[in-house]
């Protein structure tokens, strides 16, 4: 790490916030398109890095350099956007087994053609009208992969809680899911 990145880091951590717009404004661009690269979506790719510089300024005062500023920066970057392709596919996996058990419950002789978006933007709805710790135990469990205990230490409650949410979570899923495909009843 050399002199000036310790510098604004130091600047930085003590709210120079003039400081902090040189570092976006010089880095803003660069990082957008080191993000789309990964992400081969540009949208996505700004978002991602507005709030990793939201999240910069707002942790600033733990924030800690070990080598050079860009390659932090840089590598941050590149984690976040992996860490969001694995959301997405954790997802979609998620969405295509859940469109497999469905199609299981319609008729043999009922010909379907669900759209995966259709059954994506049912669940997204669903998650988005339950509760909200029911929404997170669900979320971190089937999008993330964490485990019961996992969950609970996470959010400081009790895996049994985990557990009835979970089964909260999954009941208003049946209802919401069986009303979505109630056409085929």
């Amino acid at each position: 790490m050399n002199l000036n990145d310790l510098y604004i880091q130091k600047k930085i951590q003590a709210g120079d916030i003039r400081e902090f717009e040189r570092l976006f404004m010089k880095y803003y661009e660069p990082l957008c398109r080191h993000a789309g690269n990964i992400l081969n979506d540009m949208d996505t790719a700004e978002d991602m890095v507005q709030e990793f510089f939201y999240q910069f300024w707002k942790n600033r005062e733990s924030f800690s350099l070990k080598f050079s500023l860009n390659a932090y920066l840089y590598q941050a970057i590149r984690n976040n956007s992996l860490h969001y392709l694995e959301h997405l596919a954790m997802r979609k996996n998620y969405a295509e087994k859940v469109l497999n058990e469905f199609r299981g419950m319609v008729p043999a002789n009922v010909q379907t053609n669900v759209d995966l978006n259709d059954l994506n933007e049912a669940i997204r709805a669903t998650l988005d009208q339950m509760p909200q710790r029911c929404s997170t135990v669900f979320r971190m469990n089937r999008f993330e992969g964490k485990k019961y205990r996992e969950i609970a230490g996470i959010l400081s409650i009790s895996e049994k809680t985990v557990e009835a949410d979970m089964s909260r979570a999954l009941q208003i899923f049946r209802v919401a899911l069986k009303e979505y495909t109630g056409r085929w009843d």
